[in-house]
C-alpha cells in the first residue's frame, strides 16, 4: 500500500504490518483514502479529530444556508390604490428577504363574472415587480381564487 504521513510526507509503497507499526509509533490511525487505486492509498491521521472537523464544517454550512419560505399576499379584485401600495411594499420586503410570494386573489359573489378585472390586477402586479421578481407560476383560476407565484431575481 502507498502510505502518506500526517504532514503530507510520502513513505512510498510499504507492507500492511509496517504501516501499522508506523501508525502505532506515532499514535495515529491508518485511514484508507483511496481503496480503488493500485496500490491502495492509506493516510496517517487522527481519525476522531478528522470526524469532529467534518461535523463542524457540516454544522457551519447548515447555519449559513437560507430556507426559502413562500409568503402569501391576499387581495380582492376591487382593491384600492393605497391598499395596493401597502401590499406591494410588503411584497418588496419579502423579496428582499429572499422569500417567494404567492399572490392570491379571492372573488366573492358577482365578482366571478368579472374575472378580467382579476387578470388585469395580476398583470399590474407582474409589471410592478418585474425589476426585482420573476414569475414562477402564471396566474391560474382555482374555484373562486386566482393565484400566481413570484420569486426574487
Amino acid at each position: 500500500m502507498l502510505l502518506i504521513g500526517d504532514d503530507g510526507h510520502k513513505y512510498g509503497e510499504i507492507g500492511t504490518d509496517e504501516a501499522r507499526a508506523i501508525a502505532e509509533e506515532k499514535g495515529l490511525d491508518l485511514v484508507e483514502v483511496s481503496p480503488d487505486n493500485a496500490p491502495p492509498v492509506v493516510k496517517l491521521m487522527d481519525y476522531g479529530k478528522f470526524k469532529y472537523e467534518q461535523q463542524k464544517k457540516a454544522a457551519e454550512a447548515r447555519k449559513k444556508q437560507k430556507v426559502i419560505e413562500i409568503k402569501e399576499i391576499k387581495m380582492r379584485p376591487t382593491i384600492d390604490d393605497h391598499d395596493y401600495d401597502v401590499k406591494m411594499k410588503a411584497m418588496r420586503r419579502f423579496f428582499d428577504d429572499g422569500d417567494k410570494v404567492k399572490v392570491t386573489l379571492r372573488f366573492r359573489g358577482r365578482e366571478m363574472a368579472h374575472q378580467n378585472l382579476g387578470m388585469e390586477l395580476m398583470n399590474r402586479i407582474q409589471k410592478d415587480t418585474e425589476t426585482f421578481a420573476k414569475m414562477e407560476q402564471w396566474p391560474k383560476l382555482e374555484g373562486r381564487q386566482m393565484m400566481m407565484v413570484l420569486a426574487p431575481r
